[in-house]
């Protein structure tokens, strides 16, 4: 590792050791490697980035796609003294002027930018003419048409190698599937890279799923367990949104409304009490989240269904970002499948990329009627295989009802066998509940033997009957060829009945919620030096117009009240603290420990 590395994790982050793979990811930026990273949220992307385009000459750019993300990273590298700029639309004519002039001068060492600014005539021009470190691209998974947030102008960043052809790039994504993997690597035209596939699995969070019944009495009877935590509550509509807003102040909570109909100057609002104010209840639909870096959300939950595995788990790992326990809840229904339908239908996507959406909605509603390990179901769409069950999900910690599966199995197999592997559910369905359609009568489908075999079951249970395969791992629904379910490597062992399969029954009443509990590592005899210090973090972020955690995280000041330091120097010691927050704010909290220890 090199030396100047880890001097900047140290003196500058404020950290003894690196994580995970991230070692491995800055050695090959620093060499000039392109990269594909993988890791999950709070697992520490952005330093495989900002440590290298220190390291290296010049200043690194970042390409993110939201405007909170790359503002509220320029405020946290500020504070840390790092020298860092974003160029978007929120900044005026003369504000621009001046970040490029910084550039210019050599006096920036990190850029954020937008994909669409990049794409602009004249910023390509002028940022050749500078010299960049590093190009890190965020949220890769925006380039592929596979991945849940697929945006145009990722497109245009495959053009970035043969523009900056001695700068290496990084790819870095927290959600992507295999398919999608493939994809970022295509279209971004990394060269030979090096691709590292972090553990998606947040052992801090509990996720449990329910069928939706009375959705409001169901989420106040699960948000009883964290009357003082702050959290999210995502909503599918605007209307939605609001009206539970409103219901939960009523309810006790304080709740604030978010989505992109309200005016500006009131989302600016809510996003940044959210950040500086504790026990808030963030009620809103998906346009909010991406860049709130808060690492002490409790909980999110979901009433209504998202999209897909892959924005369920993007926004579900919003919470417990700081390692403690923390709470991932939903309840779905049949009104969330069909809003969600006629909402795919009124877009303007082609019907390809339709088609790829109620496949990954399939995939999620699999999901959610699993009988397994759900953490274990949920690593397996991402392509990763868990020893055995978490104990800490819903279906781990109390087991749902099933039923023995293997023959309803085997006669949807045999009926996908027969067509060839070549049709979608719609249609495998119609021919084993023996309808009489065009599609079956053109293929000759009524003259096999599946045909009719599967009448008992209705259309509706035939659908979680495959989605619960596609979730064992024994069908998959090729997006490429139109939806169509194809066998896997493990299908024909069920096919033979050397599997006894267990199939989900229809949930009819709700589990009862089960408490998280916070660890919050404080006993009764820290408690006054504990408030005390929570007390002076809060004092220094208004008085610096930043949220409290980009003073210190909750782990950084229970290491403090833990080792209660008496000098500068022990400070340094502490994990979080590394030179520029120790000038700016090591006095403060030593007078607090000081005057704790009299």
């Amino acid at each position: 590792m090199d030396n100047n590395a880890r001097n900047i994790l140290r003196q500058v982050f404020g950290y003894d050791h690196f994580r995970d793979r991230q070692e491995s990811i800055i050695d090959a930026a620093i060499a000039g490697r392109d990269s594909l990273v993988l890791m999950p949220t709070g697992g520490g992307k952005s330093l495989c980035y900002q440590i290298p385009a220190l390291v290296r000459p010049g200043a690194g750019l970042v390409v993110s796609p939201l405007i909170a993300l790359m503002q509220d990273q320029v405020n946290t590298l500020r504070q840390l003294g790092v020298r860092a700029e974003f160029l978007n639309s929120t900044l005026t004519r003369r504000q621009k002027q001046d970040v490029a002039a910084r550039m210019n001068g050599g006096g920036t060492d990190l850029i954020y930018i937008a994909p669409e600014r990049l794409s602009q005539p004249g910023t390509l021009d002028w940022l050749s003419r500078c010299r960049i470190s590093l190009i890190a691209i965020d949220e890769a998974h925006c380039v592929s048409q596979w991945g849940h947030d697929f945006r145009p102008d990722y497109l245009s960043l495959g053009q970035l190698g043969g523009c900056f052809p001695d700068v290496p790039r990084m790819a870095l994504t927290a959600t992507a599937t295999p398919a999608t993997r493939r994809q970022i690597l295509q279209n971004l035209q990394l060269r030979e890279p090096a691709v590292y596939v972090s553990s998606f699995d947040r052992p801090n969070i509990r996720y449990s799923v329910a069928p939706k019944l009375n959705a409001k009495n169901q989420l106040l009877r699960f948000l009883e367990n964290h009357r003082t935590d702050c959290g999210i509550v995502y909503c599918l509509s605007r209307k939605k949104v609001e009206s539970t807003a409103v219901w939960l102040n009523q309810c006790g909570f304080s709740a604030l409304p978010y989505h992109a109909g309200l005016p500006d100057s009131e989302r600016a609002e809510n996003q940044s009490r959210f950040l500086f104010e504790d026990n808030l209840v963030m009620v809103a639909t998906i346009a909010f989240g991406m860049g709130i870096d808060k690492p002490d959300v409790r909980f999110v939950a979901h009433l209504d269904l998202p999209g897909s595995i892959e924005s369920y788990y993007q926004e579900t790992g919003r919470a417990g970002r700081d390692g403690q326990p923390s709470d991932a809840w939903m309840v779905y229904g049949l009104s969330d499948v069909v809003q969600r339908g006629q909402m795919l239908e009124r877009s303007d996507a082609d019907e390809i990329h339709k088609r790829n959406e109620r496949s990954k909605l399939d995939s999620l509603l699999g999901w959610c009627e699993v009988t397994q390990c759900r953490r274990s179901s949920l690593l397996e769409y991402f392509g990763e295989k868990r020893p055995g069950p978490c104990g800490n999900c819903d279906t781990c910690l109390d087991p749902p009802k099933t039923r023995h599966g293997t023959e309803i199995a085997q006669k949807l197999l045999s009926c996908i066998y027969r067509t060839g592997q070549r049709f979608g559910a719609l249609h495998l369905i119609d021919v084993l509940r023996g309808r009489d359609t065009e599609k079956i009568r053109q293929h000759g489908h009524q003259r096999l033997s599946t045909f009719g075999i599967g009448a008992d079951l209705s259309q509706n249970q035939w659908r979680s009957v495959i989605r619960q395969l596609i979730v064992h791992g024994f069908l998959v629904s090729d997006a490429e060829r139109f939806g169509a379910l194809r066998f896997t490597g493990t299908t024909r062992s069920l096919l033979k009945g050397d599997v006894d399969l267990m199939l989900r029954e229809d949930v009819s009443q709700q589990a009862t919620a089960r408490k998280t509990k916070v660890k919050t590592d404080v006993g009764e005899e820290d408690q006054e030096l504990w408030e005390a210090l929570r007390a002076c973090r809060k004092r220094l972020a208004e008085q610096y117009g930043i949220p409290p955690y980009m003073v210190f995280h909750d782990s950084t000041l229970k290491e403090i009240m833990q080792r209660k330091p008496a000098r500068r120097e022990e400070l340094l010691d502490i994990s979080g603290i590394g030179h520029a927050k120790l000038e700016k704010f090591g006095n403060e909290f030593l007078k607090v420990v000081r005057g704790y220890l009299k």
